[in-house]
């Protein structure tokens, strides 16, 4: 998908990681860090009765609901090789540009998570403008939790707000068009705005504080 901070999702999806699912070369999903929750939560969720992979009508493979799925539920863990950054770069690093699909998911500033290499189905949910989850990292783990309540025959989804600069090529960006057809979809998996902006708008902020 489109770049993050190290310029490499997910899809469900490099420095980043991919589509968490499909992420893609250079680009990756931002998961929200959360407080920890109590440790009985803190378990791996390999695989779910709650969900099963099938194709998808977005892209691909995709994680449907085969049960009702009540919203805070805990549904999976992104799992796969947990690898460094660096390897992360040179594995994907002769990929085309326009083959950016990998299951790459950053969980922390030292580890990447490949999904490609012993992957569970937690790697096919797709990107979603309207999503009915999201992805939250507890102690370098990734999970998929519910935001509301999910009924069985819908598919899973999370926004993947990969991180671009207004210095990429429009072409790469385009390859990251949005199909999840939400009445509100945005028309692409990039986040809003672009990470350099938003550094700006940081200092800027900073500024006006220091000056108070």
């Amino acid at each position: 998908m489109a770049k993050q901070n190290r310029r490499t999702q997910s899809r469900n999806k490099t420095r980043s990681s991919g589509k968490t699912t499909r992420s893609q070369k250079k680009s990756a999903p931002r998961p929200k860090p959360r407080r920890p929750l109590p440790k009985k939560r803190a378990v791996s969720l390999a695989a779910s009765p709650l969900v099963e992979a099938r194709n998808s009508a977005i892209h691909g493979r995709g994680v449907y609901a085969i049960a009702p799925i009540k919203k805070g539920t805990r549904v999976l863990e992104y799992l796969g090789e947990r690898i460094s950054h660096g390897e992360a770069d040179s594995r994907y690093e002769k990929k085309g540009d326009d083959d950016g699909h990998t299951f790459l998911f950053i969980a922390s500033n030292r580890t990447v998570i490949d999904a490609g290499v012993d992957g569970n189905d937690a790697r096919f949910i797709n990107h979603s403008c309207a999503p009915n989850c999201e992805t939250v990292i507890e102690n370098s783990r990734v999970f998929i939790d519910a935001i509301r309540n999910i009924k069985p025959g819908e598919e899973l989804g999370y926004d993947y707000q990969l991180t671009w600069e207004s210095t990429d090529d429009p072409a790469e960006l385009a390859l990251y068009a949005c199909r999840c057809g939400a009445k509100k979809c945005r028309g692409t998996m990039l986040d809003k705005e672009p990470t350099d902006k938003r550094e700006v708008d940081k200092k800027k902020a900073k500024k006006k504080a220091k000056k108070r």
